[in-house]
């Protein structure tokens, strides 16, 4: 989707997803120290919003203009804390190692596209620092969205298969989801990679 389609899609209703935070980042982020946080395909900010309540600055970044707006609106309260960037991370990279946390949920990235976004997801994270990305799991025979092939799409085990000695995996398995999934969806479970740069 272009970023005129996300925008049209956001705008066709008042509100796309919930304003909560994913589970998967406050399982994973609950021990973490507060620091420099990069929320790649932000939405609505949920996530950027959480994270920085808790004391994390945070870079959101999303190709939907209307989003975004949104997104401000909603963390006006900690308006200090995030820096609210539209952009596309294979055209635009942010700063290398200059994260100590990446969180991608749910982020669209087609293998067609080449591995410039997963290129740039990589090497924003600084020595050190976590790597999330979180992703659907594959649909149940029978519950494909008409029109989605699964496997045009790059997956939180791919990402884990291209990391080098350089990272400690910590989590990469497929999780039930305890929250439900936007109207009209029917994910039922996700994927979830987890992992540690250990090194420059």
């Amino acid at each position: 989707m272009s970023a005129a389609d996300w925008d049209e899609r956001y705008a066709s209703r008042e509100r796309l997803f919930s304003g909560r935070p994913n589970e998967a980042l406050v399982a994973e982020t609950a021990g973490l120290a507060p620091g420099q946080a990069l929320d790649a395909g932000c939405g609505e900010g949920g996530d950027a919003i959480w994270l920085a309540e808790r004391g994390w600055r945070v870079t959101a970044i999303d190709v939907s203009r209307v989003a975004l707006e949104r997104a401000a609106e909603a963390g006006a309260h900690v308006a200090d804390r995030i820096a609210w960037s539209r952009g596309d991370l294979a055209a635009a990279p942010p700063p290398p190692g200059s994260f100590d946390l990446v969180t991608a949920h749910y982020f669209p990235i087609l293998r067609s596209s080449g591995p410039a976004a997963v290129d740039a997801l990589l090497a924003a994270v600084a020595p050190g620092g976590t790597l999330l990305v979180v992703g659907h799991a594959r649909p149940a025979p029978g519950h494909e969205p008409e029109g989605f092939d699964f496997d045009s799409y790059v997956h939180p085990a791919d990402i884990a298969r291209r990391l080098g000695g350089g990272w400690r995996i910590e989590a990469d398995e497929t999780r039930e989801r305890r929250t439900p999934p936007p109207e009209g969806a029917h994910h039922t479970h996700d994927t979830v990679l987890r992992a540690r740069r250990t090194t420059e």
